[in-house]
């Protein structure tokens, strides 16, 4: 047999070269880099008050109810929760890995929305990509009757639209952070309004057990008019803290939250909110997420 013709030289040598090729072999696999997305780096598709860098996925269906309730003026009115509240009812589908169509529908002013996402840049395991890049968008309708809009009535004087930039990164498995640029125009607005406004938004979650989460949003808009001719306008949007906790699952989140936006739909929130979080302008909310694969 070849063993038996081996002499214990041969052997040594070819255990040195069989041990030198595994440690070969195991540096070139530990060097190979893990480029696929990080892992949930958000529970779902929004944080609290704005769109994050999630997608469904290719196929995937999401469902989502939005719930705010009144101002919280007064005990009577239960933390705000006898007092009018807004909804909104919308689904979401994943055309791909990357790319969200949805249409919703809100409470106030009767808002129809079609609404899109595009992951064009997705944050990576090995660190090869740093943070992820989203552009989201939409164009709404409002469908309250023709009297609303005053004379010369035309359908566009129903339409606004919204654009956002989001960057985000998933720091650790528990801490995830987003910053975001928006643009909304509406076409028709009365004479104490803009119709362009700038907006920034601020978010963050924490995971603190298994998937409870804590959440915080920022947001502050600016009339394009005023940035550009230096006058004070005559109606000025209030900015917006959200603070809230997130119960997540394989196919559920559930969000909890106190904030003062009411609106739901973000050129709304940018252009008319009126609450101040300096005064006890606070509202409690909550947003359901249903995912069906």
């Amino acid at each position: 047999m070849i063993i038996k013709n081996m002499n214990m030289k041969n052997i040594r040598h070819l255990l040195i070269i069989s041990v030198v090729s595994l440690l070969f072999s195991g540096t070139i696999f530990s060097q190979e880099k893990d480029n696929s997305p990080v892992y949930s780096p958000w529970a779902c598709s929004m944080l609290i008050d704005n769109q994050t860098t999630v997608t469904p996925e290719k196929g995937v269906t999401e469902m989502l109810i939005h719930h705010r309730f009144g101002k919280i003026s007064q005990i009577s009115d239960l933390l705000g929760i006898y007092a009018p509240s807004n909804i909104r009812l919308g689904v979401n589908y994943g055309i791909t890995d990357k790319i969200m169509v949805g249409v919703g529908t809100e409470k106030d002013n009767k808002m129809q929305e079609l609404q899109w996402k595009y992951n064009f840049l997705q944050q990576t395991k090995s660190g090869s990509m740093p943070v992820a890049v989203s552009y989201y968008g939409n164009v709404v309708i409002d469908a309250r009757n023709e009297e609303v809009f005053g004379g010369n009535y035309g359908f566009s004087h129903r339409l606004s639209y919204f654009h956002q930039l989001i960057i985000g990164r998933k720091f650790t498995d528990a801490f995830s952070f987003q910053v975001a640029g928006g643009y909304a125009h509406f076409n028709s607005v009365d004479s104490t309004k803009h119709n362009d406004y700038l907006g920034i938004s601020a978010g963050a979650r924490i995971k603190v057990y298994n998937e409870i989460s804590l959440m915080a949003e920022y947001d502050h808009s600016f009339p394009i008019t005023d940035l550009i001719e230096n006058h004070q306008a005559d109606f000025t949007p209030k900015p917006n803290l959200a603070l809230g906790v997130e119960f997540g699952t394989g196919t559920h989140a559930f969000q909890v939250f106190g904030a003062q936006y009411k609106n739901i739909i973000n050129q709304k929130n940018l252009g008319y909110n009126l609450n101040d979080l300096t005064d006890g302008g606070w509202l409690l909310g909550f947003n359901i997420t249903v995912r069906f694969y």
